[in-house]
């Protein structure tokens, strides 16, 4: 492998499972009033968040850093305990405004609208999505909600009775995925319509979890994939530990976190950082000589790097619903995607501008300009190789 070679793939791999950021508001965190929120008729309970972690070298907080809440970017926050998979999980949700659209979603099923469902990469949470929401919020005029989890093992979600939440294998996530929608909108029939949306790992779990999703019953509108290419992720697995060991193992304090992603670029949009990063570190309770440490360190999920891309791009093509790939650059297509986009199976957009791996925070606007029109133009969907069938809810001719 050639030296350029090299240095193209590690500065696509810098772009690889990193963290999350979205917001606009400059308040401090108040986790006791993020906790009080609920999500209105959500099945669930509030659940203990995850720890956190230490530091030596005590610096003092740049308050140009102090965390932001997240109370301002979606209606609620809940725990969502799913007992088939021993996990409660952390929802945000924000629901579809009940009367704002008059979109064929909302003719087939009354004013249930359309939810997008985001699904977070490795190492963030559903907090990576706040920006975003925000803006997907005012741009739809309330007509499409949105509601973010967190996966095992990452954020506020947490086992049930000390059960393992150490399997991160996209099956595994998949039907965790698949479980939680079945607990939150048990009915499918009068579900409203759901838009995938994943990033990086996530958009391996959605492309897995759709097939089941639809099997179930609900209305799946169309799934989006954000800044992965199974070509690429793959080329770039062998130098991941060399990019993670530049990595902090801790932090002095919340801001010290929040700083680092920014000025690292690992997170490109100082408001996103704020709201986001602080759900994704924990204090720690170890002597590791900072306060605060990862709460899923990157390194301990490496026996499942490969599992997550590997077949990707035949599994996204092969999904019978709209397909959205957005990627942060010019990576190349592996030679199934460009085979694909040649027979005009899925659409592309790349957004370039100077944002990085977390496309979503760090220009969160267009991504959501993106998603937005993308469902408006798939509200009515045509199924490939049903000619001239027209149908509103995907799998219903």
């Amino acid at each position: 492998m050639s030296n350029l070679y090299r240095s193209a793939l590690q500065a696509r791999i810098s772009k690889l499972p990193q963290l999350p950021s979205d917001a606009s508001e400059e308040e401090d965190v108040d986790e006791e009033d993020e906790a009080k929120s609920s999500i209105g008729a959500l099945p669930g309970r509030m659940g203990p968040p995850a720890a956190c972690a230490s530091t030596a070298k005590a610096k003092s907080p740049n308050p140009a850093f102090a965390p932001i809440s997240a109370s301002s970017y979606f209606a609620s926050a809940n725990q969502v305990a799913v007992p088939s998979r021993q996990l409660d999980f952390r929802v945000y949700y924000t629901p579809p405004a009940s009367k704002s659209s008059k979109s064929a979603t909302e003719d087939e099923h009354g004013e249930s609208g359309t939810v997008l469902v985001c699904h977070h990469g490795a190492g963030f949470s559903g907090l990576s999505f706040a920006c975003f929401a925000k803006e997907v919020q005012s741009l739809s005029r309330g007509a499409l909600g949105v509601l973010a989890l967190d996966a095992r093992r990452h954020g506020k979600t947490v086992p049930i009775d000390n059960a393992s939440d150490e399997d991160l294998s996209v099956g595994v996530l998949a039907v965790d995925l698949v479980s939680l929608l079945q607990t939150v909108f048990p009915d499918s029939k009068k579900a409203p319509a759901v838009l995938l949306v994943g990033h990086s790992m996530g958009g391996s779990v959605v492309v897995q979890a759709c097939p089941e999703i639809m099997a179930a019953g609900y209305s799946v509108l169309g799934v989006a994939v954000l800044d992965v290419v199974e070509g690429t992720a793959l080329e770039a697995l062998p130098f991941m530990n060399s990019i993670l060991n530049a990595r902090p193992d801790g932090f002095d304090s919340v801001e010290e976190a929040i700083e680092w992603h920014v000025k690292s670029h690992s997170i490109r949009n100082p408001t996103s950082a704020r709201v986001s990063v602080p759900s994704i570190i924990v204090p720690s309770s170890e002597e590791t000589g900072k306060k605060y440490v990862w709460r899923t360190p990157l390194r301990s999920t490496g026996a499942y790097w490969e599992n997550w891309f590997t077949g990707l791009s035949s599994r996204f093509l092969a999904t019978r619903t709209a397909r959205l790939l957005i990627l942060a650059g010019t990576d190349r297509l592996d030679k199934e995607l460009m085979i694909g986009q040649m027979q005009g199976k899925f659409q592309l957009e790349v957004v370039g501008g100077g944002v990085g791996h977390v496309v979503h925070e760090d220009d969160p606007m267009r991504i959501a300009e993106i998603i937005v029109e993308f469902w408006r133009r798939n509200e009515r969907v045509v199924l490939p190789g049903v000619k001239g069938k027209v149908i509103k809810r995907v799998g219903e001719v």
